[in-house]
């Protein structure tokens, strides 16, 4: 692991790191904000997983969220969207939403994305494992959240290891991706045609064939651009109550889809996980 950059923020370390992942044969780089705490003390850690087009850096320099990371005693490591790198093929049509900065957080099983497009096991294995030994963490108390496309993955994440993840919460989150243009787009080309392949990376999909968390927290702009066609959270709110899912669905009047509107609510989703991670 190489470190990029450190920098003292609210009397805790903000650094930003690389390693070469075996997951997707490229460099990775992520960001871990560790506040202070106690020499030999163990922290909880909250996952957050960025949305398309987005790397680490957008939550780094944008989420605001060390003063409550700091207040809550609360890790904060954030990954990058995709592999990215030569070789890393991306969208022919050069479109934003698939390719580059648009990994879904699946592992692809269609050629050419295959090779490197390795994101779960990037998120859910190596680079867990490669933060339990370098970072003073408590693997025993993860929380995991994210927005949009990274809401799409801390909810998939979250309902399929429950043992695993306290507490999941989302902004703006992509919850149903098998019934949007972005997701079909997204899971076709990665997975191919393969319906239970599509199901197993759908929120709404996992709490219909029995996947289950305790509670869930979601807030939404309720002027955000993308929330008929590509977000719909009233399928994630149906899901859940047929589920007997405990979710949280805030629709926040006048907000949109951009760090904006993430930043205003960072601290609540954070106080929420801390609860969760006690």
């Amino acid at each position: 692991m190489d470190t990029l950059s450190t920098n003292r923020a609210f009397g805790g370390t903000q650094g930003v790191y690389s390693h070469a992942s075996t997951a997707t044969g490229t460099d990775m780089t992520f960001s871990v904000f560790v506040p202070p705490h106690e020499p030999g003390a163990k922290l909880p850690v909250v996952w957050y997983l960025s949305g398309l087009t987005c790397t680490h850096a957008n939550v780094t320099d944008k989420g605001e969220y060390r003063r409550a990371c700091t207040e809550l005693g609360l890790m904060l490591v954030a990954p990058d969207t995709s592999p990215r790198g030569d070789g890393v093929p991306d969208d022919p049509e050069g479109s934003y939403d698939f390719g580059l900065g648009a990994g879904f957080y699946v592992d692809a099983t269609r050629a050419p994305f295959d090779q490197h497009y390795r994101m779960w096991t990037y998120v859910t294995e190596e680079l867990p494992a490669l933060v339990a030994d370098r970072f003073p963490v408590d693997m025993a108390r993860q929380g995991i959240m994210g927005h949009s496309m990274g809401g799409h993955g801390a909810l998939t994440i979250g309902l399929r290891h429950p043992d695993r993840f306290r507490a999941v919460s989302a902004f703006a989150p992509i919850v149903a991706p098998s019934q949007v243009p972005w997701g079909r787009k997204a899971l076709g080309g990665y997975l191919g045609d393969d319906a239970a392949a599509w199901r197993r990376h759908d929120a709404v999909a996992l709490i219909e064939d029995g996947a289950r968390v305790p509670a869930l927290l979601v807030d939404q702009g309720a002027a955000d651009q993308f929330l008929v066609e590509q977000l719909q959270p009233e399928r994630l709110a149906k899901a859940c109550a047929d589920a007997g899912i405990d979710l949280t669905l805030r629709l926040q009047p006048g907000y949109d889809h951009s760090y904006y509107f993430i930043s205003s609510f960072m601290a609540d989703h954070l106080r929420w996980h801390a609860e969760r991670l006690d």
